[in-house]
């Protein structure tokens, strides 16, 4: 199972792409999306026409019905879902957006919420923690506890397009984000080509 958790930062699309990936390749996905982060889905996926409800409703909307039984989702303040603990069986967390003040809270154990729980026993059981942070420009308090983050093992991935793709349209710039997450997961796609292919 891979924990797929959407803070409340600009790009919330990020996230949502990526469990669409994992669901299309049947992956099991357990999806924590904050309060903030609906906020900001209502804003710059649904355009304020309407309340965001849930992931699922989500991607029926958007077409992305298959596999939709491989999706939980949890309440941020959940702290009874399976991934806080580390008794759970989950492969890797990714926070993607992820807020600086989430990116506080992960490198300063300060996991008062089930995301940065989850990220919390991850770090502690020693299996994979991938953010993209989502923030510029990046104060020093910014760069800091990224250098923290990498300290402690976390897998950073800058939401920065990469433009030997040639992308064509900003969905282009979101898979090539959601393409670099996919393979340190070691998930094979077809969102961009590789480099000399």
């Amino acid at each position: 199972m891979i924990v797929v958790a959407i803070s409340g930062a600009s790009g919330p699309i990020m996230g949502i792409r990526l469990i669409e990936e994992l669901l299309n390749s049947k992956e099991r996905v357990a999806a924590i999306v904050s309060q903030p982060a609906c906020q900001i889905i209502e804003y710059e996926i649904l355009f304020g026409k309407e309340p965001f409800s849930s992931l699922k409703a989500l991607l029926e909307k958007r077409g992305i019905a298959k596999n939709i039984d491989f999706l939980s989702e949890y309440k941020n303040n959940d702290f009874f879902a399976p991934m806080a603990s580390g008794s759970a069986d989950f492969e890797a967390i990714v926070v993607i957006p992820c807020s600086m003040k989430t990116l506080s809270s992960i490198v300063h154990g300060y996991a008062d919420s089930l995301m940065t729980r989850a990220c919390d026993v991850a770090l502690k059981e020693k299996r994979r923690c991938i953010i993209v942070p989502r923030e510029t420009p990046l104060s020093i308090i910014h760069t800091e506890n990224l250098h923290k983050a990498a300290l402690a093992g976390i897998e950073i991935v800058p939401p920065v397009p990469g433009f030997y793709t040639r992308p064509k349209s900003l969905d282009d710039v979101i898979d090539f984000v959601v393409g670099k997450v996919l393979n340190l997961l070691g998930r094979k796609h077809n969102l961009f080509e590789s480099w000399g292919k």
